[in-house]
């Protein structure tokens, strides 16, 4: 009987997963292995969103694999020492997993995948998260493209990849002891986590729903719609793809399938194509610049005179800033582990450009409060954001939260729906609350500064104080 190891992390699915695939394809007894080693991964440790969603993650595989007569074995500590007690255990004469892409894992693989051949035990590593693997999309002068239309050009030059691979039929019977997913304790102590329950289901079955909901309900107008956080017009299959119960490709195949069905998705189907890509993007750039998670890529940034102000901070953190999309945003993220994207792009600028906090703040904010956080995104956005990453935003685009509200929420239901201290103000002022008279705000019942906060900031002289901060920058930089 030939064994073999499938080493999962943040693949946690059954179809069009290449290591479990080929694994099952070539041995008789596959035995699928979580090894919880956080303290690998730091000072990228995953946040208490993510872990909440691992917990239901790993759940949720382990009984996709016992509904397959298998079942995942979860060991704790070290992973090269685990590894080297199941090898040990089954007797298995390779190990299989994925590619992962952040500094430390790539780094730890490297150094695992060159003991194993030392031991005479096989490596099969897979690119089963990405459309194209890092370095396979180089410009002419086969460096890195810095710039996201040029590389999705050349990305979709290659075509969208293969068709899914299939579950695989048979993982042979494993009765290996194994730790409870509730021993990792990846659940809140303290429980503050019902809104996640209200609004997300992890798993892969999930995750497959509602890629196909995304499909029938949404992908028409898409392109619109994923602009108006008070719509249900996104996605929402971040997560999914965050944790691997979900892969690219099935996206891919998805959107291609129902426009084969619905010519009328085309533009929805190309924009949700394009965010695939951006994904990419940011993963690609991770791979070449690893140090794009905590220094800024463009080094005239190096010098900025970003500036410590816990009092703005805790109140971003907080949703109280008195400005409604910003603090309707951080409600949400509070509430739900997830943020509209056009209202993070929103609260991002507002707290580097207006608020000159540094963007690797925003970052961990983010990290540990997302039940989507990944490394390479959200390095990446929040470098965008702040205009020091590739293919940025220009130091001089800030946006106006109350434009961008004015804009995206025009008839206040985002807003009314996260702020409901605000919600019987009428619509001429909710957008600018501290603009409504007084008598306004007392037959509304909610007076600005008391019931909800009087803005932290002037958004006029703080856009201009940071403008001339960024012209004061550098002009020269380095690769």
């Amino acid at each position: 009987m030939k064994t073999c190891i499938v080493w999962l992390r943040q693949d946690l699915r059954l179809t069009d997963n290449p290591a479990l695939y080929h694994a099952a394809q070539q041995s008789d007894v596959v035995v699928p292995v979580y090894i919880h080693a956080p303290e690998e991964l730091e000072p990228w440790a995953p946040g208490a969103a993510s872990r909440w969603w691992r917990h239901h993650s790993l759940t949720a595989l382990h009984d996709a694999l016992r509904a397959r007569g298998s079942r995942l074995v979860i060991r704790r500590g070290a992973s090269r020492e685990s590894l080297q007690r199941l090898i040990r255990e089954t007797g298995a004469g390779a190990v299989y997993w994925n590619h992962l892409y952040e500094p430390q894992a790539a780094r730890r693989d490297k150094h695992i995948a060159a003991w194993l051949r030392e031991q005479g035990i096989e490596v099969h590593a897979y690119h089963g998260n990405l459309l194209y693997p890092p370095g396979s999309v180089l410009n002419k002068e086969h460096k890195p493209f810095r710039v996201f239309t040029p590389f999705w050009r050349a990305c979709r030059q290659q075509g969208l990849g293969d068709p899914p691979l299939p579950p695989p039929e048979s993982l042979g019977e494993c009765r290996l002891k194994s730790e409870t997913v509730e021993a990792l304790a990846l659940l809140p102590k303290i429980a503050w986590d019902h809104g996640l329950y209200t609004h997300w289901t992890p798993g892969e079955n999930a995750a497959r729903q509602q890629l196909q909901s995304f499909c029938d309900e949404t992908l028409q107008d898409y392109e619109k719609g994923r602009d108006l956080p008070g719509r249900a017009g996104t996605s929402r299959l971040s997560p999914h793809l965050a944790f691997g119960e979900l892969s690219p490709r099935q996206g891919v195949g998805a959107v291609l399938n129902s426009f084969m069905n619905n010519a009328t998705q085309g533009s929805g189907m190309d924009t949700f194509l394009s965010e695939l890509g951006w994904r990419e993007f940011a993963y690609h750039t991770l791979h070449h610049f690893p140090r794009v998670t905590d220094q800024p890529l463009n080094p005239r940034y190096e010098a900025f005179p970003w500036r410590n102000d816990q009092r703005l901070l805790q109140a971003w953190q907080q949703g109280e800033t008195g400005f409604p999309i910003i603090d309707a945003g951080m409600r949400q993220l509070w509430h739900t582990g997830w943020m509209h994207n056009r209202v993070r792009m929103i609260v991002a600028s507002f707290l580097t450009k207006n608020g000159l906090q540094p963007w690797q703040t925003g970052a961990r904010w983010f990290w540990d409060t997302l039940v989507d956080a990944d490394l390479a995104s959200n390095s990446f956005n929040w470098q965008w954001v702040a205009g020091c990453g590739l293919d940025a935003a220009p130091y001089f685009r800030i946006f106006n939260p109350v434009r961008q509200s004015e804009r995206f929420d025009p008839n206040g239901g985002y807003l009314s729906e996260w702020l409901p201290e605000l919600a019987g103000l009428p619509l001429r002022w909710l957008h600018t609350p501290w603009l409504a008279p007084a008598e306004i705000q007392h037959t509304c019942n909610v007076r600005i500064g008391v019931d909800y906060p009087a803005p932290t900031l002037d958004l006029n002289n703080s856009r201009k104080r940071a403008l001339l901060l960024f012209r004061r920058l550098p002009s020269t930089a380095r690769d």
